[in-house]
């Protein structure tokens, strides 16, 4: 009865989700109440409700305080005058513009904003590729791998919703992945440079097609010195990049806890580069819209899983697929999500995913003698990381081919062979590393 009932949850969440009839939010934090109050678990629902919600709160406030910390040092100008260094290194020789534009992408997207890292990105690069007759397929699939393997960072939305799935601290769930991370952002860095050699030996693109030389209909070329207008000072960059360095090396190294080193950096932050209190609050609205969607989101996912978990639908759900699937097959459960994720992301959103399918296939990997860790940790290499910058159930996506002035189906053909190459290589190295072996 509970695992008929959490499935019959499940796929309705989905079904509201999948159709765009109500947001995540609605489908999240309203359904699974509704069927814990018809399964008769009356006043016990409010309780599962808030030990979900009290669950999650740490990851949504690493969220919001990584979103507030990045943004605040981005409009103060703290990654310009790199931007404007690697256009300058770059501009005259394919190979290196490769590079350049990975690296550029990487550091850009440390905010986790796919938006606005092709919004600053594709600008300011698009018209050097022109200039050197390279294809502007070349620098979407450049720019789609360096924020796709930037998206597993521990901030990044997938990792926070599959740390929130499972119920974990979300360092838990990312730190044995750090060395898969970084041998991903090697992997991007060489294909990068290959693609920039391939195309100075053939004078054209990843396809052997001509550069659109008529440029995008939605995109205004940046130049190098026009991302380099109003730099800080020299003191205050090196303040500023001390202040990430430390963050980073503070969550890291779990000195502190995510949410209080990204809550001590966005208050440095704000001392460093917005001096008043009415420069501070304004700081700090600019970017509060793009933290809080997703922090209701989550708190709406905590209710979800709590109500899931409370009332034992995940168990049940749990211990009957681990019935139906073959004796052993459970064991190799991760290395298949691993193998699948970056195609899913074609077919399910974020929330549909991480929320709806990963805890049942994360129960059955547990109830079968697996580890529900490694479920999520298969599943980050490749849904909506390397797989966001091609799917059409991502705004992003559109807002990368619309700015490159390229066609999406071009660029699904030209990216996707290279994203998966780059998931499947992150899952050997897990796999290698014991963290997806039986």
């Amino acid at each position: 009865m509970l695992a008929l009932a959490g499935l019959l949850t499940i796929a309705i969440v989905l079904a509201a989700i999948l159709s765009k009839k109500v947001t995540p939010l609605v489908a999240l934090g309203a359904i699974p109440p509704v069927m814990a109050l018809l399964l008769g678990f009356g006043s016990e629902t409010g309780a599962m409700m808030g030990q979900g919600m009290v669950k999650v709160a740490p990851m949504a406030a690493m969220f919001l305080f990584a979103i507030l910390f990045f943004g605040i040092l981005s409009d103060a100008g703290l990654f310009r005058p790199v931007i404007a260094a690697i256009v300058r290194m770059a501009k005259d020789h394919p190979a290196r513009l490769s590079i350049g534009t990975a690296v550029l992408t990487s550091i850009v997207h440390l905010d986790g904003s796919g938006a606005a890292t092709f919004l600053i990105v594709i600008p300011a690069l698009a018209p050097v590729y022109d200039r050197l007759g390279i294809d502007r397929l070349t620098l979407t699939v450049v720019v789609a791998m360096a924020a796709g393997v930037g998206n597993m960072l521990p901030w990044g939305g997938p990792t926070i919703r599959a740390a929130t799935a499972l119920d974990v601290p979300v360092m838990t769930l990312f730190k044995p992945m750090l060395p898969v991370y970084l041998t991903g952002v090697v992997t991007m860095l060489a294909v990068s440079w290959w693609l920039g050699h391939r195309a100075l030996r053939s004078g054209a693109g990843i396809d052997g097609r001509s550069p659109d030389a008529g440029g995008s209909a939605f995109a205004a070329p940046v130049t190098a010195d026009a991302e380099s207008d109003a730099p800080m000072s020299r003191t205050r960059q090196a303040i500023g990049w001390f202040l990430v360095v430390s963050v980073l090396a503070a969550m890291l190294s779990e000195v502190l806890p995510p949410a209080a080193a990204f809550m001590l950096g966005t208050i440095a932050a704000l001392l460093l580069c917005a001096g008043s209190e009415a420069r501070q609050n304004a700081a700090l609205r600019d970017h509060a819209a793009s933290g809080i969607s997703m922090v209701a989101i989550l708190f709406a996912a905590g209710c979800f899983t709590g109500i899931l978990n409370g009332t034992g639908m995940i168990e049940a759900m749990a211990h009957g697929g681990a019935n139906l699937l073959p004796s052993g097959s459970a064991a190799h459960l991760p290395v298949l999500i691993g193998v699948l994720a970056m195609p899913l992301s074609l077919l399910f959103d974020p929330d549909s995913f991480y929320f709806g399918i990963l805890p049942v296939l994360a129960g059955i990997a547990g109830a079968s003698g697996g580890d529900p860790l490694a479920v999520g940790q298969a599943a980050i290499v490749g849904q909506m990381t390397t797989g966001f910058p091609i799917s059409p159930l991502t705004p992003a996506t559109f807002l990368l081919v619309g700015l490159a002035g390229v066609n999406l189906a071009d660029h699904q053909r030209a990216a996707f062979g290279w994203l998966f190459l780059l998931s499947l290589v992150m899952t050997a190295a897990a796999y290698m590393l014991g963290i997806l072996a039986p």
